[in-house]
């Protein structure tokens, strides 16, 4: 095995040529994101069962007329990625990442350009505020520089503030460093960054899991942080306010089983307030890249490592009932919701369901951008 190389997990039998197509239909289908699409899969075993099997679905949500993405949309993604010079890699297949094999919401296809390779290679995640300070941009700095020298390459958004500083320190060193996409592998956003997205394509390596062209939205910005959560052995926050995307990096890595880290801040810096609060519930102090390496036990002085094993992850649970009584359960979740926030317990007891019934659902509803979570438990469908 390669120096450095993250170990292999258990891999299903990679997708033929025609389910590589199938899958890709199926995610594109409107409304399947990447946690029902890994139900479908686990509930009809392969694409194509699970696209003759969605407008039946769709039906029993009470959507009528329900169409599956038409396969000459598929063609136009595909021949666009290829004209990009882009990657498509499929969920199951020996290039995907391996960390993200097993996390029950994995994107199930990435388009990816630049060096594919650093996908499976140990990974640390740094995220942090976009109008940072200029402290928190010289920490970003040297953390990004710290990890890259000791081959650990840095996954960030490509966003204004932490996450350019740590792009382009990490690509000065051998870890170099990923970009997670909020849109299209070609949409750069913000487009200041065009330059760091086209180094990053030479030393580097970008992804997303949207067709190329799409414009980030909203509701991408949280789907995009899981993946950086994903790829990473562990989450540094530099610099975060206390309501940010960076703490949605940070709950996502606990969910996956990482180490959350976080650069403490001065008290009255609201830019810090979330990274303190991080330090508060048990997130590691970070001072410096060493404080890093040594929590991952991995060496400090540049040498490479010869193995790096993700802890293990507990892989996608199968669905707990039939596809077709999901599907009526959102129905009945989103006529319940409105612009005007519920309570969760509330919404709970209107729909007499268990909180272990229900908060699967709210995750599937919450990554697909219907309904929107606000301070103090409260829902409400995204209009």
């Amino acid at each position: 095995m390669a120096d450095g190389q993250l170990s292999n997990p258990t891999h299903p039998t990679p997708p033929t040529k025609d389910e590589r197509l199938d899958r890709l239909r199926l995610v594109r289908s409107r409304r399947v994101g990447a946690v029902t699409f890994h139900r479908l899969m686990a509930e009809y075993g392969d694409a194509r069962a699970a696209l003759a099997a969605l407008p039946g679905i769709a039906r029993a949500a009470g959507v009528e007329d329900y169409e599956i993405c038409p396969m000459g949309v598929i063609q136009a993604e595909l021949k666009q990625g290829r004209a990009l010079g882009a990657t498509l890699l499929v969920h199951g297949e020996p290039d995907y990442p391996h960390a993200l094999m097993d996390i029950p919401d994995a994107p199930p296809v990435l388009w990816a350009l630049g060096d594919i390779s650093l996908l499976n290679r140990p990974a640390i995640g740094m995220v942090g505020a976009r109008n940072a300070s200029s402290l928190g941009v010289r920490m970003a700095r040297r953390l990004g520089t710290g990890l890259s020298d000791a081959r650990f390459t840095v996954v960030s958004g490509l966003a204004r503030g932490i996450d350019s500083a740590a792009h382009e320190a990490a690509l000065e060193g051998p870890g170099r460093t990923i970009a997670v996409m909020a849109g299209g592998i070609d949409v750069i956003y913000p487009p200041e960054n065009a330059a760091l997205a086209a180094a990053i394509d030479a030393a580097g390596c970008r992804v997303s899991e949207h067709p190329p062209g799409l414009e980030p939205q909203a509701r991408h910005f949280p789907m995009r942080n899981r993946i950086v959560a994903g790829l990473s052995r562990a989450v540094v926050v530099v610099e975060a306010a206390a309501k940010s995307g960076s703490l949605i990096t940070a709950r996502a890595a606990l969910d996956y089983g990482r180490e959350v880290m976080s650069v403490p801040g001065h008290p009255f810096d609201a830019r810090a307030s979330g990274c303190n609060i991080l330090i508060r519930d048990g997130a590691l102090l970070i001072r410096s890249p060493q404080d890093v390496l040594e929590a991952l036990g991995a060496p400090s002085d540049g040498a490479p490592e010869p193995e790096i094993r993700l802890p293990p992850i507990p892989g996608p649970a199968a669905p707990r009932r039939p596809l077709k009584e999901v599907a009526l359960l959102h129905s009945m979740i989103l006529d319940r919701l409105g612009p005007s926030p519920l309570a969760e317990d509330q919404l709970m007891r209107d729909l007499n369901v268990t909180p272990a019934q229900l908060a699967p659902e709210l995750l599937t509803l919450e990554l697909d951008g219907r309904i929107a979570r606000q301070p103090g438990g409260l829902l409400a469908r995204v209009e």
